[in-house]
């Protein structure tokens, strides 16, 4: 598995695979042509479907258009093979001649792959030996220590200061969608919610408070995303308000140290590495259970870290996060990060604490374990028509605005 800088990264929304990676295909294409006059992309599957509510053409041109101007083709009743997220690059000269053609994908969480063959390797070695949650697990209990301790075994010594500066980045966008008042772009018309939640949530008693509170800092978060602000991918933009919500609600709420949280973010990192490894954290390959399903069940490790889980309530708490999310569709209306998205992250945070609980009160032992939800969850979504997978054809997409 790559290092958990490939999963935890920091950019603009609203999408890691429909935003994030386009950009970064663009700007690696412009440099291997600065002599280009003209460029045409083609964006294939997904991506054609679902590409201007997702803001692809815009994050394209400025990948593109400070070396040549761009044409945009879009093409969503073809799907490549390998993956839903294609797009095809082609340069041209001043004689309209065309230079190599380049075809790549968008795989999730802001990662690019050329396929079966893929040589960009921009994620650099493999930093992880143990590929499954039950071989990190079975480390830890052998050993004593926590998987953030498995993490801090196999990464570099900076890792610690680059997950403080996802977790930095995590508290800016709550606390700029706590602020933020108005509409989200967009037909659908949609008002921001967090500011209202949050001051409603302070008038209640403390349970109340507390669950209301949850539902702000996920709305803020999915609110800033779903405008085009920075969030941490976490494992993707369109889940990115579901690990800061939980942590942000614990840190305030609990006062746990920056120490803990950045150890709970590192565990949460394995439990999304493994899934992104084993099946896939793309909305347009195994639908939303693949981002919001898994975004819960990193949530759902790192709380039950911080309230002392062991290793097995660890497991346990992460398996009944995707579990419980399984079968789950990607039906944005209008191409949108906005419906049913931003209120799915609100939901799932609260999930995730919910998982940490019930964990916590047990001692650990179950049938299912997480690797084999992991497994269910790859062939759930494999499974899945492409109308319920990322294309806006299906779902609650066709109710329209």
């Amino acid at each position: 598995m790559k290092s958990l800088r490939e999963l935890y990264r920091i950019g603009k929304g609203p999408s890691s695979s429909h935003t994030m990676g386009p950009q970064k295909a663009a700007q690696i294409y412009a440099q291997r042509h600065p002599e280009a006059r003209s460029f045409e992309v083609t964006l294939f599957g997904s991506l054609a479907a679902t590409g201007k509510g997702h803001m692809t053409d815009v994050a394209i041109c400025e990948g593109l258009e400070g070396v040549a101007p761009v044409e945009i083709v879009g093409n969503a009743r073809e799907y490549l093979p390998f993956h839903p997220n294609g797009m095809k690059f082609v340069a041209l000269d001043a004689d309209g001649n065309r230079a190599d053609e380049w075809t790549v994908f968008s795989v999730g969480g802001g990662a690019l792959s050329e396929g079966e063959n893929d040589t960009l390797h921009h994620g650099g070695e493999d930093v992880y030996s143990m590929q499954t949650l039950s071989e990190i697990q079975e480390w830890c209990e052998r050993y004593g220590r926590g998987y953030w301790e498995y993490v801090e075994k196999c990464e570099d010594s900076g890792i610690w200061d680059y997950l403080r500066e996802v977790w930095g980045a995590m508290q800016a966008a709550v606390e700029r969608g706590l602020d933020n008042e108005g509409v989200l772009p967009g037909p659908l018309g949609l008002a921001r919610k967090a500011p209202t939640y949050y001051v409603k949530a302070s008038g209640y008693k403390a349970h109340l408070q507390s669950r209301g509170m949850v539902f702000a800092y996920a709305l803020a978060v999915s609110e800033e995303n779903a405008s085009g602000g920075t969030v941490a991918t976490a494992p993707t933009c369109g889940s990115s308000g579901v690990l800061p919500a939980v942590l942000y609600h614990l840190s305030r709420g609990h006062l746990f140290s920056e120490k803990r949280i950045l150890h709970a973010i590192a565990t949460a990192g394995i439990i999304g590495n493994v899934v992104k490894q084993n099946a896939s954290i793309s909305g347009a390959d195994v639908g939303c259970q693949g981002e919001v399903g898994v975004a819960c069940a990193m949530a759902s490790a790192a709380a039950c870290q911080l309230f002392g889980g062991s290793p097995a309530q660890i497991e346990y708490a992460a398996e009944m996060g995707l579990e419980h999310h399984l079968g789950m569709t990607c039906d944005p209306m209008c191409g949108l990060v906005q419906i049913p998205c931003i209120e799915r992250n609100a939901f799932a945070a609260t999930r995730a604490l919910d998982s940490q609980l019930y964990a916590a009160f047990s001692d650990g032992r179950h049938r299912v374990t997480f690797d084999r939800v992991v497994r269910v969850m790859k062939k759930t979504g494999h499974d899945l028509p492409s109308l319920y997978k990322e294309t806006s054809t299906g779902g609650l997409a066709k109710e329209g605005l």
